[in-house]
């Protein structure tokens, strides 16, 4: 077994418990090197480093070297002594060997191990306490009395003496016991606000990192419809780039071949003209006045009419149809168009049908967001604001922003779909989208596609038929705009207009139903 005091040579003098990797100084005095570190770092402005055993002074920082010896005797004591680790205090009145004590009384200032405490006073005034190095903190540094009570005023711990003292005469004191509950009660709280907040902080952390990986997921489908709309978007560009370079090669070798039938006809003409000026050159050579007059009249050669034809052959040519080219490149706008839809498109845009316009051969759900076809008659009642034929306007109005919603028209195949005036017809023929100024609209029939407004029409070429149809306004910009939805979205035509009135969605469907996603 170790001494006692061969135990006390395995405490640092700076923080009192065993070493934690000792170190030396090169005055051969030990400490952790934690504790040292720290007292070195305080005099590092003195300009002076001093031992806090010897006080040994250097001018600069003194190296810390590794006692090896001691880290391996520190190591082999707490291995064989597991219980020294759970307090560090051993019992006072066992001087040849350690023992932990397991109780320390605040009156005696002295630690007993468990033999000890039995034969200690049992009175009163021996206060016993869990084991404490500290015991001198329990006694009032004036009187040597251990403190009972609690001054509130001077938040102090004060003994009996004290209390009858001038200096906290009239103050409120509590007994310790019960100044200390309160504190607990007080710090109870405390720990129950802390942990409410923990909590919440820890359901904010994971909100966040729920938001995150929403956020990645998010990105990551971004990424891919990206992806597929540049893939698209090449394919595109490609194919409209085939098909312009096509049309000024069609156009160029159009013109090519007039020019060349031109000049052919021309070198023939120059070949004749070349002839006719030797036989004139030859009869200007001739003496004979005789034969000469009696040659034919050549002054048809200059004849005006026979130029003007010639010129009106030259510029009847032709030139690169410009427009043509141009119209077939303004693809490539309604292309970019639909860029900014497709990556970065807001919420759809929630769109209800106004019952009080559907026209009396269409049925409207519950939900009002199918719009059905129906060869009775629903017996709606008369309004101005209803339609006469199957068609049917929303709720909802815009007059500024950027919307978009989608209708599956995957149960009809005749439909229009498109926006109007609230000031539209409500009568007569005239009152169908897209077959006045006050309305723009998409319709399908008999398999194909068109663009109409004011009663006039664009035919959309090589549509495949599409299952859900994507709308988009742009009100400020005057666009509105048609997308076929499909994997990757495919953009139909973008009309360009001034909007002068608030704009309604509307639809009519002539057989079938066709519903509002969302």
């Amino acid at each position: 077994m170790a001494s006692a005091d061969l135990i006390q040579e395995l405490d640092c003098s700076i923080c009192l418990n065993i070493y934690t990797d000792p170190v030396s100084l090169r005055c051969g005095h030990n400490f952790c090197r934690v504790c040292i570190d720290r007292v070195l770092d305080t005099q590092e402005g003195s300009g002076v480093f001093t031992c806090p055993e010897c006080r040994a002074e250097c001018q600069e920082r003194p190296a810390l070297i590794r006692n090896i010896p001691l880290c391996n005797i520190v190591g082999s004591f707490l291995s064989t002594r597991p219980d020294q680790e759970e307090t560090g205090i051993f019992c006072t009145y066992c001087i040849h060997s350690p023992v932990p004590a397991a109780k320390s009384c605040l009156l005696c200032e002295a630690s007993l191990c468990d033999n000890h405490l039995r034969l200690h006073s049992k009175s009163a005034e021996h206060v016993l306490s869990d084991p404490s190095t500290s015991l001198g903190n329990r006694k009032c540094s004036i009187h040597k009395e251990l403190f009972k009570y609690y001054c509130t005023e001077d938040a102090v711990c004060i003994c009996l003496f004290c209390r009858l003292a001038r200096e906290h005469r009239g103050h409120h004191v509590e007994m310790l016991d019960e100044a200390s509950e309160k504190k607990k009660e007080k710090l109870r709280n405390v720990l129950q606000k802390l942990t409410t907040k923990r909590e919440d902080t820890e359901k904010r952390v994971q909100r966040l990192q729920e938001r995150r990986r929403e956020d990645q997921e998010k990105a990551s489908g971004i990424t891919k419809r990206v992806t597929a709309l540049f893939r698209d978007i090449r394919r595109q560009l490609e194919d409209l780039e085939k098909r312009v370079l096509s049309e000024i090669s069609r156009q160029e070798e159009s013109i090519s071949l007039s020019v060349s039938d031109l000049i052919q006809q021309l070198e023939i003409k120059k070949d004749e003209l070349s002839r006719k000026m030797r036989h004139i050159e030859e009869l200007c050579n001739m003496s004979d006045p005789v034969t000469v007059l009696h040659e034919p009249d050549t002054g048809d050669l200059c004849d005006t009419e026979d130029r003007e034809r010639h010129d009106d052959q030259v510029h009847g040519v032709g030139d690169l149809d410009v427009g043509l080219i141009s119209a077939k490149l303004c693809k490539l706008s309604d292309l970019i168009t639909g860029i900014n839809i497709e990556i970065y498109g807001q919420e759809v845009t929630d769109i209800l049908l106004d019952v009080n316009t559907a026209g009396n051969k269409i049925h409207i759900s519950g939900d009002k967001k199918t719009a059905s076809w129906s060869d009775k008659n629903q017996n709606h009642p008369e309004t101005p604001e209803r339609f006469e034929y199957n068609q049917v306007i929303s709720t909802r109005r815009f007059s500024s922003g950027q919307h978009y919603w989608e209708v599956e028209v995957s149960k009809s195949l005749r439909w229009r779909l498109g926006m109007c005036y609230p000031s539209i017809d409500r009568r007569g023929g005239q009152s169908f989208i897209g077959n006045n100024t006050k309305s723009w609209g998409l319709m399908r029939y008999n398999n194909q596609y068109l663009v109409r407004h004011d009663g006039k029409g664009i035919w959309l070429p090589d549509i495949t038929p599409c299952n859900r149809v994507r709308i988009y306004l742009d009100y400020e910009a005057g666009q509105l705009s048609f997308y076929a939805v499909c994997d990757p979205i495919r953009h139909l035509h973008t009309v360009t207009a001034t909007f002068t009135e608030p704009l309604h969605a509307a639809l009519c469907v002539g057989e079938g139903c066709i519903t509002i996603s969302g």
